[in-house]
C-alpha cells in the first residue's frame, strides 16, 4: 500500500514507524529538514520537504497514485486543506485528518464530500482521554481496551502475591468463575511473552491480561488481585485540551475532580467551561498546594501537561505524599520506559501509543475494526471481521482449533449478534464475527490480515 504522512512529529513518526515494517510503501512530508533525516537515518522510506497542503509538494510526494493520505501534521487547516487537495486533484481513495480542535469537531457536517472530503477523523486529545477515563474506571488496571463498542474489554492487570489464582494453574480460573466466560490472552514475566496454557501457572508480579464481557471485568480481575477501591477524589494537573475534556467527562460522573494550572487566562478560561470542577491556578509540582488540597486523601492525581518533565515530577511528588494512584502523560519514549522501569509511576500514559490504533484500524487489509497497541507497542491487540463463507474465507466454517494462526497469536473471544463468546477449541467462526485477536510478534501482521482476506471467488 503507498501511503503518504502528512507531518513527521511524534504522532507521523509513530505511524511511520509502525507502517515501514509491514511492507507498506512510505513517504513523509514535513517542512523540518531535521526531521525528515533523522527519519531516513532510521527507516527505509522516502521524504519530500514542504508543506504538505501545498499542491505541487503532494505531487512530488507521489499523491496521484498514493492509496492513502495520512494528514497528522500540528495544524487542523493544514490537514483539512490537504485532505481537499488530495480529494480534488489526485482521487485519493482514503484520507485520514487527524483534527485537534472541538470548535471543528462539533461541527461533523463539515467533513462530508460536499465539504472537506476527510474520510476519517483522528483526535488524539480524545483518544487519551477515553484512556485514561478507563483507568481511573478501573483503578487496578494496567490497560484496558474496548471492543465491538465496549461489550469486551481485554483488560491487564500485574498480578499480587495472595490472589486466589496466583500459584494455581490457568485452568483453575474457570473452576473459580464456573458462571464467567473469560480467557486470558497473554502473560508478561519479567518482559518476557508467555502464551498461556491450562497448565500454565500464575506468578506474583505477571503481567496478564484477559478478556471478558464488560460485565464480568471486575469479576475476573478479583481473581488475580485485590481490587482497589473505586475512584472518587482526582486531582488533574494540566487545563489543556486533555485535561478539561476529561474534567468534563468526570464531572459529569459525579467524580469529585480538582484541576491545577499555571497560565492565569486559561485557569480563567476552564473555569468558565466547568460546572463542578474546583480549578486553581499553581504549580501542580508544589508541595505545599498539593497538601492544602489534600493529596494524602486523593484516589487518582493526573499530570496531564504538555511538559514530560513537569508530568513525571509532578506525578513522584503526588505519590510520595499519599496519592494512591498517579498516572503521568509522557510523550518520549526513553521516558515512558525509564519512569515504568522505576515504579514510582503507576502508570506512563503516551498519547502516541493510545492514538496509534485508531490510525492503523484503517491502514491494516481485513476488515479490522479496531487495533490496539499493547504494553508501550510491543504487542498488539486486533479485531476483525470474517466476511465470505467455507470456500472464499480461511477462517469461516471452521472450529479455532483448526484454524492456523501464526506464531505468537491467539484468538480471545468472537462478538457475534452482541453477544460476547470466548473462543474455545470447539466454537466455529460464522460470517460477520468479530474476532479479537492477540500477537505478540507484530512481524506475523501481514499473516494475521491474510487470514482475514475474501478470495476472489467471493462476491
Amino acid at each position: 500500500m503507498k501511503i503518504l504522512i502528512l507531518g513527521a512529529g511524534q504522532v507521523g513518526t509513530s505511524v511511520a514507524e509502525n507502517l515501514v515494517n509491514e511492507a507498506n510503501d512510505i513517504t513523509v512530508v514535513d517542512n523540518d529538514a531535521e526531521r525528515l533525516e533523522n527519519l531516513q537515518n532510521r527507516f527505509d522510506l522516502r521524504t519530500v520537504q514542504g508543506n504538505g497542503a501545498h499542491p505541487e509538494v503532494l505531487q512530488r510526494a507521489g499523491a496521484e497514485d498514493a492509496d492513502m493520505i495520512l494528514a497528522v501534521t500540528n495544524s487542523d487547516e493544514t490537514n483539512m486543506a490537504a485532505c481537499q487537495i488530495a480529494y480534488s486533484l489526485f482521487h485519493t481513495p482514503t484520507k485520514i485528518a487527524r483534527i485537534r480542535a472541538s470548535e471543528y469537531l462539533s461541527h461533523p457536517e463539515i467533513f462530508s464530500q460536499e465539504a472537506i472530503p476527510i474520510d476519517v477523523i483522528i483526535s488524539p486529545e480524545q483518544i487519551v482521554t477515553d484512556y485514561i477515563q478507563r483507568l481511573i474506571e478501573y483503578p487496578s488496571a494496567l490497560q484496558v481496551l474496548d471492543f465491538a463498542g465496549g461489550l469486551a474489554q481485554l483488560v491487564g492487570v500485574k498480578a499480587y502475591y495472595g490472589g486466589p489464582l496466583v500459584g494455581h494453574e490457568l485452568r483453575a480460573l474457570r473452576e473459580h468463575l464456573p458462571n464467567i466466560e473469560t480467557r486470558v490472552a497473554a502473560i508478561y514475566r519479567r518482559d518476557r511473552a508467555i502464551l498461556p496454557k491450562g497448565d500454565t501457572v500464575i506468578e506474583a508480579d505477571d503481567e496478564v491480561f484477559f478478556i471478558a464481557a464488560k460485565k464480568d471485568i471486575r469479576t475476573v480481575m478479583s481473581e488475580l488481585r485485590k481490587l482497589d477501591k473505586p475512584v472518587k477524589k482526582v486531582i488533574l494537573a494540566g487545563g489543556g485540551n486533555i485535561g478539561r475534556r476529561l474534567a468534563l467527562s468526570l464531572e459529569q460522573k459525579n467524580f469529585s475532580t480538582k484541576l491545577i494550572d499555571h497560565n492565569r487566562v486559561r485557569v480563567r478560561d476552564v473555569a468558565n467551561e466547568l460546572n463542578h470542577t474546583i480549578v486553581l491556578q499553581g504549580d501542580a509540582a508544589d508541595e505545599e498546594l498539593l497538601l492544602q488540597e489534600g493529596i494524602e486523601d486523593t484516589d487518582a492525581f493526573c499530570a496531564l501537561t504538555n511538559d514530560d518533565e513537569a508530568n513525571i515530577l509532578s506525578a513522584m511528588l503526588a505519590k510520595r505524599l499519599g496519592a494512591r494512584k498517579v498516572m503521568s502523560l509522557i510523550n518520549r519514549a526513553a521516558y515512558v520506559d525509564l519512569v515504568q522501569a522505576g515504579g514510582e509511576i503507576d502508570i506512563a500514559i503516551s498519547p502516541q501509543t493510545a492514538t496509534i490504533g485508531s490510525l492503523l484500524a484503517h491502514v491494516r487489509r481485513g476488515d479490522v475494526v479496531a487495533v490496539h497497541s499493547l504494553r508501550r507497542g510491543a504487542a498488539e491487540a486486533i479485531e476483525a471481521v470474517a466476511h465470505g463463507d467455507q470456500n472464499s474465507s480461511r477462517v469461516i466454517g471452521r472450529q479455532i482449533s483448526e484454524i492456523k494462526l501464526p506464531s505468537g497469536t491467539t484468538i480471545g473471544a468472537i462478538i457475534r449478534n452482541d453477544q460476547v463468546l470466548i473462543a474455545h477449541h470447539d466454537v466455529v467462526i460464522e460470517p460477520n464475527d468479530h474476532v479479537i485477536m492477540f500477537l505478540v510478534d507484530k512481524r506475523r501482521i501481514p499473516d494475521v490480515e491474510k487470514l482475514f482476506q475474501v478470495s476472489y471467488t467471493f462476491f
